[in-house]
């Protein structure tokens, strides 16, 4: 983020305060808000900029919509003894996700192995979040889901029918888990929305107008175009088949089903996602599995670079360190991302940020 756009560094507690806040003015109860602000500072710690509070305003507007379901009934029906299906009863994403992932781990403790699917959920946030919670408890994670929009096609096609579907690994090492985060975009949506919010230029490979076939540079035009898959046909096929796994399969929706929560504060999204842990120790001692990750990661790190590359880096760096960088020196927020949540924090009737 350049200096001009930048406001300043803002603690993560005041962030998190001020989601806190902002949600249960907005009708969440006190707990579910604390749970929820908790996890989007944590989009924000670890680098996620377009996941963390740059959604609250929406969030809100949802809330006080009805989209969202304030006080949802979550209910989990275990379907096998390694299976389950959590009905989100149109409940806050990150209170669904939460309550998925806590049951993929309690099932993978007793089974070895949990596929957890998630139905009637909503937007949760980075994938990175819920991958994270079964390799911070000695399991491997994956998670994917269905967007909540559809901003790309199927390759070949021009009519917008898939969404960046989010696919997320992680596993545990010595120095923390590591994470693969990853749209099957070559950029999420909500970084063109953040792009468009501080009127940056996008890339050249983003976006294409469907009209022209040219690059969308200009973040503010994106409803004229699509995103494009990463790796061309592979994307776009990695898209459909994470988006059949985590629709269909769990009565979610997919394809023209999917309702677009940036236009519609009002419907029931539907949302699906699903969520698979693997208790390493069914297979090797936790130590030995995470002595060999770490023996790996080194011998690619330190393999030769080609020209002109400074680090090879490997997937979870780039989140520990802005975590920690973060942590000490407070969130980069953008000026015009700070008047929008003093314009919230005013209508709500809550603290600003400059006041907390």
């Amino acid at each position: 983020m350049s200096k001009d756009n930048l406001a300043g560094r803002v603690p993560v507690a005041a962030v998190q305060g001020l989601i806190e806040d902002a949600l249960t003015a907005a009708g969440l109860p006190r707990a579910d808000a604390s749970l929820c602000a908790r996890l989007m500072a944590e989009a924000d710690l670890t680098g996620a900029d377009a996941h963390g509070v740059f959604r609250l305003p929406q969030y809100v507007r949802r809330l006080k919509a009805g989209g969202f379901n304030a006080r949802p009934n979550i209910t989990v029906t275990k379907s096998a003894p390694a299976t389950a299906l959590v009905d989100g009863d149109n409940g806050m994403g990150h209170l669904v996700m939460s309550r998925a992932a806590e049951t993929a781990i309690a099932l993978a403790r007793e089974m070895g192995v949990a596929w957890v699917g998630v139905r009637r959920s909503n937007h949760a946030g980075p994938a990175g979040l819920y991958a994270e919670m079964p390799a911070a408890q000695g399991m491997i994670g994956l998670y994917a889901a269905v967007a909540n929009a559809n901003h790309m096609a199927v390759w070949g096609g021009a009519d917008p029918l898939l969404g960046t579907n989010p696919l997320a690994i992680g596993v545990p090492s010595g120095a923390g888990p590591v994470v693969l985060d990853m749209a099957t975009t070559v950029v999420s949506y909500g970084t063109v929305k953040n792009y468009a919010l501080q009127g940056k230029s996008m890339q050249p490979g983003w976006m294409v107008n469907t009209a022209t076939g040219e690059d969308i540079i200009d973040a503010r035009k994106s409803a004229e175009g699509l995103l494009l898959p990463i790796g061309g046909y592979k994307g776009s096929g990695l898209a459909i088949m994470l988006g059949l796994l985590a629709g269909p399969l769990n009565r979610a929706v997919f394809g023209r089903d999917v309702v677009d929560f940036n236009a519609d504060d009002k419907s029931e999204t539907n949302t699906g996602h699903f969520i698979i842990a693997l208790d390493i120790a069914r297979f090797l001692p936790l130590a030995d599995y995470t002595a060999e990750v770490d023996r790996h990661i080194g011998e690619l790190k330190a393999s030769r670079r080609l020209p002109g590359v400074g680090e090879i880096r490997m997937p979870g760096e780039r989140r520990r360190q802005s975590r920690a960088e973060r942590t000490r020196d407070g969130l980069p927020l953008s000026a015009a991302l700070v008047a929008q949540l003093d314009r919230l924090a005013a209508e709500l009737d809550v603290r600003p940020l400059a006041e907390r």
